[in-house]
């Protein structure tokens, strides 16, 4: 079910979601991953596997993805290291913007919204990923998995970033594709809205509880 939600006056500020919501990064992750393994002599694995794991953290994903393909986490530390060696040699060449995601951010800019982009992607990858789609200069703040002790869910980088922006979190609007942002809104305080086609580990957007459900960033921004 998808549901349209109007904007309400007195959010000054929207918190985005990356992999997902803004970008699909579903090939970089796994090209990535894929070298990744064969440097390794491990098997591979396919798209379905890293739409159900992404959203949270490098980490995460690649201890996941050793026990996806039966190997010891002895191999954890060279994944690591040569998992980021191909993601920043690709970063960007397999993604694409989601359609409406460029209009969309330009309009919640010109409604006088201060943007910031929170993702759980190292913050040098989100950056650069930014950059080479153009949307670097619609944000006024970035931040990484690594900016911060914790990680969404938890509500600290929601927390952080509204204190750094200057509004309060119920004047702030996140907007992700997973119940990981979900989570982090509500600690947070902030309202939430959900993109329906991003990475919610497998499960229907509609299904983690946000306040709406959106196909578009587009059709959120027309109310802003």
């Amino acid at each position: 079910m998808n549901a349209r939600s109007e904007t309400p006056p007195r959010w000054r500020a929207a918190i985005l979601d990356l992999d997902g919501t803004l970008v699909d990064t579903q090939g970089d992750f796994v090209v990535a991953l894929n070298h990744t393994l064969a440097d390794l002599g491990l098997r591979g694995i396919d798209a379905g596997f890293v739409e159900r794991t992404v959203g949270k953290g490098s980490e995460h994903l690649i201890r996941s993805t050793l026990a996806e393909v039966g190997a010891d986490d002895g191999h954890y530390g060279a994944a690591w290291e040569r998992y980021q060696h191909h993601y920043r040699r690709i970063n960007g060449e397999h993604s694409r913007l989601y359609d409406g995601v460029a209009e969309g951010l330009d309009r919640l800019v010109s409604a006088g919204l201060a943007l910031a982009c929170v993702t759980n992607k190292p913050g040098a990858f989100a950056l650069e990923l930014l950059e080479r789609k153009g949307l670097r200069g619609r944000f006024a703040a970035v931040y990484g998995g690594d900016a911060f002790a914790r990680r969404k869910p938890d509500p600290m980088p929601l927390v952080e970033t509204c204190r750094a922006l200057g509004v309060a979190p119920r004047e702030t609007l996140m907007v992700g594709d997973s119940s990981n942002d979900v989570q982090a809104a509500r600690a947070a305080g902030c309202p939430v809205v959900l993109v329906s086609y991003g990475y919610n580990h497998g499960e229907p957007a509609e299904s983690a509880g946000a306040d709406a459900v959106i196909d578009r960033l587009d059709e959120l921004a027309v109310f802003a």
